[in-house]
Parts: structure tokens; sequence; C-alpha cells
């Protein structure tokens, strides 16, 4: 009993001397270190980063632009004719093996997609230039999965926009919104359809205005003079999304997506729509006139850098810098000197090249604006006239030749420089393809056809009267810019 006795005592004291030791470490603990909590709340005091001007508790909601747009914004899908289908061989090693003008043959029937918007009720739609550009077949895709074959109203290179029509009505449409008011850091909705992946949409912000690119051709013998003053954004846009819709958080058209910056092809960050205010303005002189009524000042025009700057003794760096005047033109009628510095146009200021033709895009020949620049470090605002580039106030009307519509093309007649060049004495020059017979047989913008069926042609007066009331296979000689000859048939 004793030694039961001594073993519980032992027991006692290391079981007290133990709760002492672990009290001790705890106050030394708690004077020299704070306790790690996990998994605890935020602090009262912390706020969470939300978009400028709103309450720190709200959330950007993009379910209500998204239901806005998604219906609106279709899928386009384009074939195109086998370009050499019934092209005459030049080769002359093919001749050799095979005979001259021998036929060559294609497997299969190029495709392509894309996307567009809704922008009425009763189907007019408007796309990419780049979408529906030398389609022989242009079938549009709804989102509650209907499909109608679509036309072409028009199409405007100069800022790669085209305009459908589908036979429908009561459809969701679109509305606009002012692309002079958007601004660098509000959310924006990209809608398409990338990788043919239908109604996708993305969410980014906008990140720059007033991008140019050059990613358009420029093209004089064909009247091309791109305008790119792209709205770019991080919303991740891919292929296929070309022609989609780039929406605000109201769900209103701010811009039709048209390009990324990328080294893969694919997304990498930065994206590209062009606003919705020349939108507006394209699709509305395409309805109305059925060519896009664009306006100069007459001006050759630069970015001012601090450069230029320096070298032309301007003080302040903001504006246009204007090289020189076009003999006739709008700017020299109302007084714009070399060397002046643009920087309104109406009331809208204009800092480098792409703005400024991005609003006076926004207007017709014959409009009157009144111009803002310094000159010597003296603001001056100028009352001007626009014109056309022929350098008058008259509204361009729709090209006559499209008459010949099974050609499916328009015509103009060719330069004597060219035809020189070129060593021709006749010619007309395809212009235009919009699907059709030319289109089929191989034929390429740009050719000139010297020759329908061994007859000179000059004329559209020569096209009509050597197919009027043709029956069966036609054959077209003619020329490329380039010197390449060729020949190409085709049946009626």
């Amino acid at each position: 009993m004793k030694r039961i006795k001594q073993i519980a005592g032992i027991f006692l004291v290391a079981g007290i001397g133990g709760f002492t030791a672990i009290e001790v470490d705890h106050f030394y603990n708690k004077k020299n270190q704070q306790p790690v909590v996990l998994q605890q709340a935020p602090p009262k005091d912390v706020k969470f980063v939300s978009m400028p001007g709103t309450p720190a508790e709200t959330t950007v909601n993009f379910v209500n632009a998204a239901e806005m747009t998604v219906h609106a914004v279709v899928h386009i899908k384009t074939t195109y004719a086998m370009e050499s289908q019934n092209q005459y061989i030049q080769d002359p090693f093919y001749n050799l093996f095979f005979g001259p003008n021998q036929l060559q043959q294609r497997p299969s029937q190029p495709m392509s997609a894309g996307s567009g918007v809704i922008i009425t009720g009763d189907g007019y739609i408007v796309t990419n230039n780049h979408v529906v550009d030398h389609a022989d077949k242009i079938e549009v895709v709804l989102n509650d999965r209907r499909t109608y074959p679509a036309t072409i109203i028009g199409r405007d290179p100069n800022t790669d926009l085209a305009l459908l029509k589908i036979k429908e009505q009561g459809l969701p449409y679109v509305t606009y919104a002012n692309s002079d008011d958007v601004k660098v850091g509000e959310w924006v909705l990209a809608v398409g359809n990338p990788f043919n992946l239908t109604s996708t949409v993305t969410a980014g912000i906008v990140s720059a205005k007033g991008r140019n690119l050059n990613a358009l051709a420029t093209d004089p013998q064909n009247g091309v003079y791109p305008i790119e003053s792209y709205i770019q954004t991080d919303a991740a846009i891919n292929p296929g999304n070309s022609g989609g819709a780039l929406v605000n958080t109201a769900g209103q058209l701010v811009g039709i997506n048209a390009a990324i910056k990328s080294n893969t092809g694919s997304y990498a960050g930065y994206s590209f729509a062009i606003p919705v205010n020349i939108v507006k303005k394209v699709t509305a002189d395409l309805l109305e006139f059925g060519e896009v009524q664009r306006a100069f000042i007459g001006v050759s025009i630069r970015d001012l850098d601090s450069k230029l700057a320096e070298e032309k003794h301007i003080k302040d760096i903001k504006g246009v810098f204007v090289n020189t005047i076009t003999d006739g033109g709008a700017g020299e009628e109302a007084g714009i000197m070399e060397g002046d510095v643009i920087t309104k146009i109406a009331e809208m200021e204009v800092n480098n090249v792409s703005e400024l033709q991005e609003q006076v895009g926004k207007f017709r020949p014959g409009d009157k604006i009144n111009i803002t620049l310094k000159r010597n470090g003296d603001e001056k605002i100028i009352p001007l006239t626009l014109k056309n580039r022929k350098g008058n106030t008259e509204v361009v009307k729709k090209d006559k030749l499209e008459v010949v519509n099974v050609l499916g093309a328009s015509f103009e007649q060719v330069n004597p420089d060219e035809m020189k060049r070129l060593n021709i004495k006749n010619g007309l020059k395809v212009v235009r393809l919009n699907g059709g017979k030319l289109r089929s047989a191989g034929i390429r913008e740009g050719f000139i056809i010297t020759k329908i069926d061994k007859k000179e042609v000059s004329s559209i007066e020569d096209v009509k009267s050597t197919l009027e009331n043709k029956d069966g296979g036609v054959l077209i000689e003619g020329v490329y810019s380039n010197g390449t000859r060729a020949y190409y048939g085709f049946g009626l």
C-alpha cells in the first residue's frame, strides 16, 4: 500500500509540473506573437475592388446584356467556288503533257464561317466584308437553329463591313449605342461563334480606342482607302467571331468584332472592333444608295509626335498635322493651310489620324461641319463643306453596270495607262464579284475581259450584245494586272 501511495504522489507532482509548464509557455507566447487563424472572414474594413463610381458591394451583371444579345447574333456560313475549276491552264509544261487549254479540276468546294448581327427585325444583318467577300453562297443560322439563305445588299472594303438580308420578320435585333461615348476601362461583351461554337459570350474591358492595325489593304485602282479606328478590348475573340457583336453592359451594340492581334492566329489578349458609329453610317448608306457616301476634307495628314512638333516649332503635341492640301478640295476652299494642326472634327476631339478618319467617316459629301485647328499657336474654328473623292458634293449612286445579273459582277472602263502597260487595246475590268457565272468560272476581281467568244469587249454594251440570246458555252479571254493572261469557260 505504501508503494502505491508513492507512485500516485509521483504522478500528481508530474501532472502539476506539466500543467504549470503549459501555462507558462502559453503566457509567454501570448505576449510575443499573434495567433494564426485559418479560414477567417475578412475584417469589416476590407473592401473588394469594384467598378469606379459603383458601391463596393455591387458587381457587374453580364446576364441581362448576354440575354439581350445572344439571340440577335447569327452564325454565317459561306461557300466558295473552286477558283480554277473551269480555268484553262496556262502552264506550258502542263500543256506539253496534256495538250493546250485543258480544264483544271478541283476535288472539293471550300467553305468558311463567321458571325453577324441582326440590326432590324425584318432581317438586315451586318457583318465583316471579309466574312462574305468572294462567297458564292451565304447561309445564316439563327440562335434557335433556323436557317436562311442570305443576299448581299452591299459591301464596303474601306471599313470591312457588309450588309446582308434574309427573308423573315419579327426577328430579335440589337440596338445601337454611341461609340463616341465608350470609355477606356468600360466593361464590354463579345458575342459570336468562334471555332463554330455557336452563341459564345466573353467579357472584358475597353483597352484603347482609335487603333490602326494596317490590316486592310489600300487599292487606289478600285477606290479602296481603308478607314481603321478600332476599339481594342481584352474580351476573348477567336476565328469565327468576325462580324459578331461587341456590346456594353446595357446590351447595346458598340462595335462589330473584326480582328485579333496574335502570333499564333488565336486569341492572345488583343481584339479589335469597328466602332458602331461607323457601322451606322455605312449600313444607312448601303440601304439608301447602294454605295457608301464617303466624305473627304481634301488634306494629307499625319500623326503629331514630339519629333515633328520640335521640327515645326509646335508647343502642344495634340491633334493631327496637315501635311499637304488637295487642289480644289474642301480644305483648300475653307482656308485650311499646310502646317495647321486639326484638333476637332465637329465637336469631337481628334488626336491621331485614325480618330480623324473615324469622325469624318460619319458624314456625307455636302455635310457642313466645323473644323477646329491651331495655326501658329492660335486656335481657329473653320466652317467646311465636305466633298466626295471627285471633288464635288454629288451623291455617288450604285454602279449601274451591275445589270448583268447573270454574271454577278460590276465593271469599269480600263485606264489607258494600264492598257498601254499590259499591251492591250481594249478591255473591261471586273471590279466586284457578288456571286454568279464569273466567280463560278474562277475569275477574280481585277481581271480585264478583252474578248467574249472571240469578240472584242470594251464596254458593258459589248458584253450585253455578245451574250444576248446566248445559249450554250461562253469563252472569256483576258488579262490580270500582273500581266497573266487567262481563259475561262462557263455555260448559259
